[in-house]
């Protein structure tokens, strides 16, 4: 539901939310948050809330250190895991100086900002991810391990399946919330889960993925285990990614997926570092069905880039390499950018890699462009590229560089 201010006052005074967490992101796309009482949201949403941006990192020093946050009213959410007498709710929030001017290093900003640009182009993008996750259990001092919750594997069912029911209450939780889970299932590695999510315009999409990644980590909690969204956590196991579904509509006519990855295929090598942003993210990629190279195929899950069978509104590009450490964000602004710069220069689509990758020829692999192989090296392609800089602030991508 699509909230005015007003309407989000009413609604705290007549369901008795006491506290409202001021959600945002650093860099990274890590939620932090600041609760206020419900007497303080009107000074909220007319001046903001300040904080001290020294202290996050990509936001600034000390110097100049102050922010405000800014909360969204259409965001409003209920945390219903939180007591029903004195609630909690939350609202995702902008983020500015104290002049007004935006934080340019706010990736909802740069969301925002690349959405608009779309806009004006006539595109509506839309993003739907796949989000895996490990649930592992806890040592004798509520400390995580790196034990399995269970052994099962690949759509299995209960009793070996173990996760069923913490799913299940995940996805309870997120209807409840406004958040429409498409489907979830066990996945390939012991004690590893995988929960869908219906498509919904860039913002929404991406301020879902972060809620999701709380609701996870806190009814795994809630259940006595530990979820764990690293791109690979086992090492003689499959790692968990984040496939990012993309389609778009132009003058209310569905741009076929085809005409989309021309310009993601041309700068993945760039926007890697975004989409895979951590030391482990590269002891995923290559293996256990992870991506490597910048190909695309029909249905092939080899390739960087797969057009599912799908039908109608379900037509979609999906994006293999990114993991669940990645800041949506970030990634999906990313992702906006690439297609419209491929739209715009006429860039041409590669030869269909209709092959598997993880068993062919270094020959025959030879003809396409291989994905950054460490942290190190994504983020060499990401400080280079005129594209990066021309969209990321240099502050963000310094951080990423730390």
């Amino acid at each position: 539901m699509q909230y005015t201010p007003d309407e989000v006052l009413q609604f705290v005074a007549e369901e008795d939310v006491k506290f409202i967490r001021l959600a945002f992101c650093d860099v990274y796309g890590k939620q932090r948050n600041i609760a206020v009482m419900a007497d303080e949201l009107p000074r909220a949403f007319s001046q903001g809330i300040a904080f001290d941006a020294s202290a996050i990192d990509g936001f600034g020093g000390e110097v100049k250190s102050d922010l405000f946050l800014h909360p969204d009213a259409s965001t409003l959410q209920q945390l219903p895991w939180r007591p029903q007498q004195g609630r909690v709710a939350h609202l995702f929030c902008d983020i500015t100086h104290p002049d007004g001017r935006p934080l340019e290093a706010d990736g909802r900003y740069i969301l925002k900002q690349a959405v608009a640009y779309a806009g004006s182009a006539g595109y509506e993008f839309s993003f739907g991810s796949e989000m895996e996750f490990y649930l592992f259990r806890l040592d004798e001092n509520g400390e995580p391990t790196r034990i399995p919750y269970d052994q099962a594997g690949y759509m299995d069912i209960a009793p070996d399946d173990k996760g069923e029911n913490v799913r299940r209450e995940i996805c309870l939780t997120l209807e409840q919330m406004g958040i429409c889970p498409e489907s979830s299932h066990h996945e390939s590695g012991p004690g590893q889960n995988e929960i869908d999510f219906r498509y919904a315009d860039a913002l929404t999409a991406a301020d879902n993925a972060v809620t999701f990644r709380a609701v996870v980590k806190t009814l795994a909690a809630h259940n006595g285990l530990y979820a764990d969204f690293s791109p690979r956590p086992l090492p003689n196991h499959d790692g968990s990614g984040m496939h990012i579904n993309v389609s778009a509509r132009r003058g209310g006519k569905e741009v076929p997926p085809r005409e989309l990855i021309a310009g993601v295929l041309d700068r993945i090598c760039d926007m890697t570092l975004f989409l895979n942003p951590c030391e482990n993210s590269y002891d995923r990629l290559g293996r256990d069905k992870a991506p490597a190279w910048a190909t695309w195929s029909e249905q092939n899950r080899s390739q960087l880039i797969r057009l599912p069978a799908a039908f109608g509104e379900y037509r979609r590009a999906e994006l293999r390499s990114p993991d669940p450490m990645a800041n949506p964000y970030l990634a999906y602004a990313l992702i906006i950018r690439a297609c419209l710069d491929g739209i715009e220069k006429g860039a041409e689509l590669p030869p269909e890699a209709d092959f598997n990758t993880f068993t062919a020829s270094p020959a025959r692999l030879s003809a396409y462009k291989k994905l950054p192989s460490s942290l190190a090296e994504a983020y060499t392609a990401a400080a280079g590229s005129d594209f990066i800089r021309k969209f990321i602030p240099a502050s963000v991508i310094e951080a990423y560089g730390r």
